[in-house]
């Protein structure tokens, strides 16, 4: 049931945005570096890897660049545009590809690269390879603002020590009530918070999601 309105909810969402991705198409091939698409090896259902289409907003090779995979707040490895459609998520649009051909969902883990994926525990990456990873998601949402919430983060390892165990925690909730109800619940949550700016919304209609640890909480400054 869920395979069914993902396939109908990325199609039609494809076909009416479709003016939008050729404006930012052209605007993206004619500025920058050039490049209108950024496409990222990402790990999936079954631990499957699949290239996760995103529009460009770095500089080419930017993994090798800086803080690597993690991207900190002010990143000098992103472009002029790419602030604008990383502020607004329009930078995620493409990725309603990847759902409409089977490597996403709406609504799931958030899609991690090895190497974040790598910082899970065994018990987090086992649980998050038995279902798609989402465009959407608890984890997205609570950490939409993910640059400037790791303004503070010094290093990679404080990540993986505090900020990992926690959104492993998330994505654990998840698996555990992935059902229709949940989806459709977070898809207007997804909505909510686009517009408000906040995940607050979550604590209404889910009682029970994993609170951070005081590290995290201190660091982050949420919830």
């Amino acid at each position: 049931m869920i395979r069914f309105f993902d396939i109908l909810f990325s199609l039609s969402a494809l076909i009416v945005l479709s003016p939008l991705f050729v404006i930012i198409f052209i605007i993206l091939k004619l500025t920058g570096e050039g490049e209108a698409f950024y496409l990222q090896q990402r790990v999936g259902k079954g631990q499957i890897k699949f290239n996760l289409y995103k529009f460009a907003t770095m500089l080419k090779n930017s993994e090798n660049m800086g803080s690597g995979t993690v991207t900190i707040n002010n990143d000098p490895r992103i472009l002029p545009l790419g602030k604008f459609l990383r502020n607004t998520k329009i930078n995620e649009l493409p990725q309603l590809m990847n759902i409409l051909i089977g490597d996403m969902s709406i609504i799931g883990p958030r899609p991690q690269t090895q190497r974040c994926f790598d910082a899970f525990s065994e018990d987090v990456r086992k649980a998050i390879s038995t279902i798609r990873p989402g465009l959407s998601g608890i984890g997205s949402i609570i950490f939409s603002k993910e640059e400037s919430m790791l303004k503070d983060i010094k290093s990679i390892e404080i990540y993986d020590e505090i900020i990992a165990p926690y959104k492993g925690s998330l994505e654990i909730w998840y698996t555990k009530n992935n059902n229709i109800m949940t989806y459709f619940i977070l898809i207007f949550v997804t909505f909510i918070a686009i517009v408000s700016g906040s995940p607050k919304a979550l604590d209404y209609f889910f009682k029970d999601i994993p609170k951070p640890s005081e590290d995290a909480q201190n660091l982050l400054n949420i919830r």
